[in-house]
């Protein structure tokens, strides 16, 4: 379990984030959502061991993410940001296999286990189809799944996606969300990811965390979320909530 206890995050004194509390469990997606620089990515890379916090804290499994070292928190935890290091040259499957790297390093040897993590991880994902292509080859949904079969090769219980859908068409970010709950609710996951979409990010999560100019403005399940004060107060702009026509869940339309 992840606990935020009063974090926050300044830069030449600046406030960035302002006092985050919140708990976050294995087993359910949480979706970051909120207007550009409202501090989203911020939390998250706090989270990720990216950059300290500058007042509070943040615990992982009842320890400080201090107390945690590098390898040791990525047998955990696997971080995806929002801009991907190259993979230039690389086979999906070569790629995939560097998510092995916490528990030997990046140039120790795989065992047969590693080997069978890294086989797992694709075949969850999907991507043995195009797993000996080269990762610069594949569409943009392939290469996402390619470095969701980098996370799931990892190990981790916790998986924080920083903007995974940024580059990608609607296609592709249903196809991509779509495996993530999948994942969630098989594997038993916790999941924190940083979404634009108000539509998607109801219809796939299971709390919505909206912040604002570095505050939380509002947390609870989509439902409690998807209405048009809230949603107005959250992106400044008149909202519009109605009912999908499939009638399963409701949409959000800017008016």
């Amino acid at each position: 379990m992840f606990e935020v206890k009063g974090a926050t995050f300044e830069i030449n004194g600046k406030p960035i984030l302002n006092p985050i509390d919140h708990s976050f469990h294995e087993g359910k997606i949480y979706g970051l959502i909120g207007h550009n620089g409202s501090g989203k990515s911020t939390l998250i890379k706090l989270m990720a061991q990216q950059q300290p916090v500058s007042q509070g804290e943040i615990h992982f499994d009842q320890r400080p993410l201090s107390d945690w070292g590098n390898r040791e928190f990525a047998r955990q935890v696997a971080y995806l940001p929002q801009h991907l290091p190259s993979a230039e040259s690389l086979t999906g499957r070569e790629l995939v296999s560097f998510g092995r790297y916490p528990w030997h390093g990046l140039l120790g040897r795989h065992t047969q286990k590693d080997k069978d993590a890294v086989e797992r991880a694709i075949a969850l994902t999907h991507t043995e189809a195009f797993a000996d292509r080269l990762v610069d080859t594949l569409s943009g949904g392939e290469r996402q799944r390619v470095w969701l079969a980098m996370l799931l090769a990892q190990g981790s219980r916790f998986l924080l996606l920083d903007e995974p859908l940024a580059a990608l068409d609607i296609a592709h970010q249903i196809e991509v969300l779509a495996l993530i709950r999948k994942l969630c609710d098989e594997l038993s996951l916790g999941v924190i990811i940083v979404l634009h979409d108000i539509n998607m990010a109801s219809r796939y999560c299971d709390e919505l965390m909206a912040l604002h100019s570095g505050r939380l403005l509002a947390c609870g399940a989509p439902g409690d979320l998807m209405c048009d004060s809230t949603l107005e107060a959250i992106y400044g702009l008149p909202m519009q909530v109605m009912k999908h026509p499939n009638g399963e869940h409701n949409i959000a339309v800017a008016q």
